[in-house]
């Protein structure tokens, strides 16, 4: 029997960019992503969030806030996941690529000058109006 996963996605925004990853090897591949994974057992979804942005970025957040909640399934590689997207306030240190097998490299980027293509669950946010309040600074207090 199948079964849908979490994901957790940070949104971490600078002066109104977010930063974006060109994901490497997995499903999505090709695709623009914000940090994130899989929410481990245990683990809160604010845990997840902080751990995910380390590992990926070196990026240091302090206060994490419930953003959204998006619903994607990925026909193809025959996935369903509902991904928590988190918004990472108190941020800190330059973001680096920590883990270069699955990421090509991290850019910051505006609302008007988003990457394509976008990773699934983050086109259906963006669709879905929960990105750009987020991009116009109207979330953001970093």
């Amino acid at each position: 029997m199948h079964y849908p996963k979490t994901g957790v996605g940070v949104l971490i925004v600078r002066e109104g960019k977010l930063l974006l990853g060109r994901r490497i090897g997995s499903h999505g591949a090709d695709s623009w992503s914000t940090p994130g994974g899989h929410l481990e057992f245990g683990e809160t979804p604010e845990q997840c969030a902080r751990r995910e942005a380390q590992e990926e970025t070196g990026l240091h957040i302090g206060k994490v806030t419930n953003l959204a909640f998006t619903n994607n399934f990925f026909t193809a590689e025959n996935k369903h996941y509902v991904t928590l997207f988190m918004l990472a306030d108190e941020v800190s240190g330059t973001p680096e690529r920590c883990e270069p097998e699955k990421c090509a490299g991290w850019a910051w980027f505006s609302a008007s000058d988003l990457p394509h293509p976008l990773f699934a669950p983050l086109e259906t946010l963006l669709k879905e109006g929960g990105l750009l309040p987020v991009l116009s600074g109207a979330l953001n207090r970093t």
